[in-house]
């Protein structure tokens, strides 16, 4: 398997994982699905986040994570999935407010964007039911527990 993650980090926050850990989260969420992939994890603060929500999906607050899938044209062969925007402040907020281990959150964040970026999606139940049945399946393989145990949903 050839995972290729540019982790950059805009955030003040402290406690963001080590790019090691990124990398075992993509890699675990790739397993069986993807054995080339590129993509960018971006770490953000709460003003970079909100911008990017708003313009791209409208709500006017910092969001946990956004995916932006990359496209391809068919005739260009590119192993590039996209890119992953995290709020490393929110991760940490959502993770106290849930009472999870932050560890567990930023796995779960990293594992769900990577998803998005492999077309997964949660816009009806049944995608709902599939998408998270794969993130439950790939964060136990991790050694974390179900994120949505408490029915905390994203």
């Amino acid at each position: 398997m050839t995972i290729d993650i540019d982790i950059q980090n805009a955030t003040e926050a402290d406690g963001v994982p080590e790019e090691e850990e990124f990398q075992r989260w993509v890699e675990m969420a790739l397993k069986g699905r993807r054995k080339k992939a590129e993509l960018t994890i971006r770490l953000v603060d709460e003003p970079e986040s909100r911008q990017l929500n708003r313009e791209f999906r409208g709500p006017d607050r910092a969001t946990n994570v956004l995916s932006f899938p990359f496209d391809a044209p068919a005739v260009v062969d590119l192993d590039l999935l996209g890119d992953i925007v995290i709020c490393a402040p929110v991760v940490q907020h959502e993770a106290k407010q849930q009472a999870k281990p932050v560890t567990a959150h930023w796995a779960h964040m990293v594992v769900h964007g990577t998803l998005h970026l492999l077309g997964m999606d949660h816009q009806t139940d049944k995608e709902a039911l599939q998408m998270e049945a794969a993130e439950v399946s790939i964060l136990t393989d991790l050694g974390f527990q179900d994120p949505y145990v408490d029915d905390n949903r994203l």
